[in-house]
């Protein structure tokens, strides 16, 4: 499917039964080895975090840009992939534009924009033709495939480690990715995203659960936020591009703070990613 030989009515047969079926731990693995060897080589620079971003906003503001920003901040190069365009969503890619941030075609604009500090955005058409064709198929038939759930884990990095965010809607299914990264040995957070998105509620923080080799690290990870909230922060009354950016870059600039989950969750990634460079150094002396 990957390599474009299978016919439009083989994939939407594979769609139908794998909706019904469900995907095994062993087949989401090795379609995920398969997409990623056909990505484009990724090489950044040191440590980075892996923003995987396929929802885009329907109610609530898209804050995925501002969290890749955030990130940014503290020294952490930042790699953002996804859909361009959503009918009748505001997505990532769209905000990223409107902020000015850099939208990578290639390797080269990924490192230009790593030279510059700053969070880089890449369409999945860019980074991995075959998968972006699978998750189009959605369109004609109405169905997600596997295709979606590998687009989410997607972290094609080379030569380098990096944290990826996992998100999940339904409860049920972010068991069946802990089970995954924790097989695959993985290096990660997993929460349940904002509107399917990587960033977490700005209203209350979710789990975050962080992986590091698959182990799950309690010391690393953080509860969700529970009883009655005290304070709500002021968001965008509306979720447009245009107004998202502008009450991000206030955020930004320090005019208005950040969301305090949206801040909790940059100091546990930035937690992950140290621990995660302690463990390397440590294998590399070995």
């Amino acid at each position: 499917m990957l390599d474009g030989h299978a016919s439009d009515l083989e994939i939407g047969a594979f769609a139908v039964a794998m909706r019904i079926k469900g995907e095994s731990l062993d087949e989401l693995a090795g379609f995920l080895r398969a997409a990623h060897e056909r990505c484009i080589a990724v090489n950044p620079p040191q440590a980075m975090v892996v923003l995987p971003t396929y929802n885009g906003a329907r109610k609530l503001p898209n804050l995925t840009a501002l969290l890749a920003l955030l990130l940014a901040q503290e020294g952490v190069p930042v790699l953002v992939h996804g859909p361009e365009h959503d009918p009748g969503r505001v997505t990532t890619a769209e905000i990223f534009h409107t902020l000015g941030l850099p939208c990578a075609q290639d390797a080269a604009d990924l490192h230009a924009a790593w030279a510059r500090n700053e969070p880089v955005f890449i369409r999945t058409e860019a980074l991995c033709p075959p998968l972006a064709r699978l998750l189009d198929a959605r369109r004609v038939i109405g169905l997600r495939n596997p295709a979606h759930t590998v687009a989410k884990l997607l972290a094609p990095v080379q030569g380098a480690d990096a944290v990826r965010v996992v998100n999940y809607t339904h409860p049920e299914y972010g068991q069946t990715l802990s089970q995954f990264l924790a097989a695959e040995q993985a290096d990660a957070m997993l929460l349940r995203g904002t509107e399917g998105e990587p960033v977490a509620d700005p209203r209350r923080l979710p789990r975050l659960d962080v992986f590091i080799g698959g182990q799950l690290r309690t010391d690393l990870s953080l509860p969700a936020q529970e009883g009655v909230l005290t304070e709500m922060p002021v968001l965008p009354r509306t979720h447009d591009a245009a107004t998202t950016a502008l009450y991000i870059q206030s955020v930004v600039s320090g005019e208005k703070p950040a969301p305090g989950p949206l801040a909790q969750q940059v100091t546990a990634l930035r937690a992950a990613l140290d621990e995660v460079q302690r463990q390397a150094t440590r294998a590399r002396i070995a």
